[in-house]
């Protein structure tokens, strides 16, 4: 069987912010060997011959490979997917290390120079590895070790021959950068974090609307059929009593306890089509108040014509609206919605129109089982259902109905 493709539309946003923000920090590592080279393009042959030179570059390049693993771990430990990364965070900081140390040997300070550029990217290599740390430990343990790693960059710069005002300005500036980075990262992965709880708490609140309704119906029937099975129990034991003594009255409990069971069954009946019936008003507050729960601008134009329909055309409309509001947040990615009801001469036109029409929706050549069981209920009415092809991301459902007395008279099974 094969597999579904994965289109780009079809991720969901917060796979997609968490795409964004995870290829932007795997960006921000390719500035370490453009950064590098920039100091190499500075040094004289004499201070750092071509050998050199191109082992540096080749541990440049595997710096930044670990610096992307790093952050891959970092923010999947941080979202909650897996341990923390130590094993990857000490490779990462034990080659950081080793090119801190080769480029503070690789100048030396004269008078045009004080600050080679050898020394300058050592310590400006302390923001490079102070990112993935940000992401992947708790701020309580990643600024004491940003903090250190400045403290010892300091006195290191001293003993390679630049002045002490040059190295403090170099580690004030490196740590000024720090802060900025490790504050972005951290914030970026936040971020992620957010929407990632935020489409869980969404799918929570659906559950929770669904056993809420599975609540009140299962609290109705419990109400209903409570009292009278007791009651039917209670006397079908007094009939079994009295037809045992051959008393005539047992045919009499048996006769009460027949009317019972018909009037349990009647009152069952009626929670059911309560249960069934949508009521097109609360239909209409129910889907704005979830839509915009969810993001989704609405906008409902019904009209002044709406509260003098039939009632039961009030409901079948009200179906319509239920199953499109279903079908906006289930299989589509809408920023705004509309519902205009008219009447147009005999008949009754509703239109849900949203402009979240994915790759996956528009290449759908059946509708799903709620429009054909919705066109199954207008059509018992004598109404239809039109989904014409979505075009420029929109897509458009519209129900008609007939205000012809025979084609309301009866309810849909």
């Amino acid at each position: 069987m094969p597999k579904p493709s994965r289109r780009w539309r079809d991720l969901g946003k917060p796979k997609l912010t968490e795409i964004f923000i995870r290829w932007s920090l795997y960006l921000t590592g390719l500035l370490q060997p453009l950064l590098l080279g920039g100091a190499l393009s500075g040094q004289k042959e004499k201070e750092l011959p071509g050998a050199v030179a191109i082992a540096v570059v080749a541990a440049s390049l595997a710096s930044t490979a670990l610096f992307i693993v790093c952050c891959r771990t970092g923010l999947a430990h941080y979202l909650g997917r897996r341990a923390r990364p130590t094993g990857w965070l000490a490779a990462f900081s034990a080659g950081t290390l080793a090119g801190y140390w080769v480029f503070l040997g690789a100048g030396h300070p004269t008078v045009e120079e004080p600050v080679p550029a050898g020394v300058a990217t050592a310590t400006w290599l302390l923001v490079f590895w102070f990112a993935p740390l940000a992401i992947a430990l708790p701020v309580k343990a990643s600024a004491p070790l940003g903090l250190a790693g400045l403290a010892v960059s300091v006195p290191v710069a001293v003993l390679a021959g630049v002045p002490a005002g040059a190295a403090v300005g170099l580690a004030v500036g490196a740590g000024i950068a720090m802060a900025m980075v490790g504050a972005t990262w951290r914030g970026s992965a936040w971020i992620v974090a957010v929407v990632w709880e935020l489409d869980a708490a969404r799918e929570a609140q659906a559950r929770l609307a669904v056993a809420e309704e599975r609540l009140r119906f299962s609290r109705d029937l419990h109400d209903v059929l409570g009292r009278n099975l007791t009651t039917i129990a209670l006397k079908s034991e007094l009939a079994v009593q009295l037809a045992r003594r051959g008393r005539t009255e047992a045919a009499d409990q048996m006769v009460e306890v027949q009317r019972i069971a018909q009037e349990s069954q009647r009152e069952v009946r009626e929670v059911v089509r309560g249960y069934r019936t949508a009521d097109l008003a609360a239909e209409v507050a129910g889907a704005r108040s979830v839509l915009r729960a969810a993001g989704v601008e609405c906008e409902i134009d019904l009209g002044p014509d709406a509260a003098a329909l039939p009632a039961v055309a009030q409901s079948v409309l009200g179906w319509v609206v239920r199953e499109a509001t279903t079908n906006v947040l289930r299989h589509s990615e809408a920023a705004h919605c509309t519902v205009t009801l008219r009447l147009d001469g005999g008949h009754v036109r509703l239109e849900v129109e949203n402009d979240g029409v994915t790759e996956r929706t528009a290449g759908r050549e059946q509708p799903g089982t709620g429009l054909l069981g919705l066109r199954e209920r207008l059509a018992a009415h004598g109404g239809g259902l039109a989904l014409p092809a979505p075009g420029a991301g929109r897509f458009r459902l519209t129900a008609s109905l007939p205000l012809a007395l025979p084609a309301l008279e009866v309810a849909a099974p």
